[in-house]
């Protein structure tokens, strides 16, 4: 298994670690509510160091992400990044990304299990444009502070950059540590205000210790990888091999802010099979609550009376709603918010009940 500049640090302290997308990362360092509950109110420093990470540059850079890319990286402004797909020409999704868009070039975070078929793709569908792609994700540390004090605590770390002027989804550069020029954004995974910070492999430890000593009177912690899966399903946000993968299309999944039908965009992969998914979708992800003490995991079937309409995505206990939520496909006619359906464990029946995604969102300044 492959691990990150972070490593040590992990064993350090203690951390259960697992095999994730083949790399060797903690899944919790205690209880995992207990670290939700971290996030959730106060701050946490999550290691995404196994992300991928790839630079795309050249004269052809920006064309050749708009044709691989179902966002229109084009209109993305300087220092902006936008949420979007790479997709077959079926439609069906083989990662979703966030793209940087800088001034002649494209910054691009891919998930860590698909990093390699993700690169794979990038270079074959390069052919005819001018462009490098410099997979950097082997160099780089990548350490994300989450939460509402996680502001507070990395301003003090960041030097001659006022942090409260980082729009959402935005990203720059400042002094951190005494590091120039770090990349530094703002998007998030939890539904909460946070930031991610891009540093050579070599730095990552100093900077990891340096941020959980800047918090600690405030409760900053660890957070593994089990929490990090119920704070992004509370906060509604899809995770490749559940919400989305080769069977299921970003318009069925609620993505279509991912995804640019401009006729400026019409030569992107995939393009004419998200058309007709757009004009004729056969079902939805919707959020499911349920109050019965049997937590719905991936695979599990939804019904409505004896007709079965769906299956369960992700489920999880919620600390934050104090109840089992869950994310599901489900046919049209039984994604009403509100509808009452029930989940299937092995013929045991447990109610539950329709929800808009996303189940927690917290907007920040």
């Amino acid at each position: 298994m492959k691990t990150t500049s972070l490593h040590a640090v992990h064993e350090q302290l203690g951390a259960k670690l697992i095999d994730f997308g083949g790399w060797h990362m903690p899944v919790q360092y205690g209880p995992i509510l207990d670290e939700v509950q971290c996030v959730r109110n106060r701050a946490g420093l999550f290691d995404l160091g196994h992300m991928g990470r790839v630079h795309v540059t050249g004269p052809d850079a920006v064309a050749f992400v708009d044709r691989i890319a179902t966002n229109w990286c084009a209109k993305i402004p300087v220092s902006a990044i936008r949420y979007s797909l790479f997709c077959k020409e079926d439609g069906n999704p083989i990662d979703d990304v966030l793209l940087y868009r800088e001034e002649a070039s494209v910054y691009i975070v891919v998930n860590a299990s698909n990093t390699a078929v993700d690169l794979d793709w990038m270079r074959r569908q390069s052919a005819g444009f001018r462009v490098s792609i410099d997979d950097q994700t082997d160099r780089t540390a990548m350490i994300a502070i989450q939460g509402p004090l996680s502001r507070e605590i990395l301003q003090r770390a960041v030097s001659g950059y006022d942090l409260s002027k980082l729009g959402y989804y935005k990203f720059d550069f400042a002094t951190v540590c005494g590091l120039e020029r770090t990349r530094i954004s703002r998007t998030g995974y939890t539904g909460e205000l946070g930031y991610e910070l891009y540093l050579p492999n070599a730095e990552g430890p100093r900077v990891w210790s340096a941020l959980a000593e800047l918090g600690a009177a405030q409760g900053i912690a660890p957070i593994g990888l089990g929490a990090r899966d119920i704070l992004r399903l509370e906060a509604g946000m899809p995770l490749y091999g559940h919400e989305i993968d080769l069977q299921h299309n970003p318009i069925e999944a609620g993505l279509n802010f991912g995804v640019s039908m401009a006729p400026e965009k019409a030569g992107t992969l995939g393009r004419g099979a998200l058309e007709r998914y757009a004009a004729a979708p056969t079902r939805k992800l919707v959020g499911l609550t349920t109050p019965g003490p049997r937590v719905p995991r991936q695979g599990t079937e939804v019904y409505r009376g004896s007709q079965r309409v769906g299956a369960v995505c992700s489920g999880a206990p919620s600390p934050t709603l104090s109840t089992n939520i869950a994310s599901a496909y489900v046919a049209l006619d039984a994604a009403q918010v509100g509808l009452e359906l029930e989940l299937d464990f092995r013929g045991k029946r447990q109610p539950c009940r329709v929800q808009e995604l996303p189940f927690f969102s917290r907007t920040r300044k």
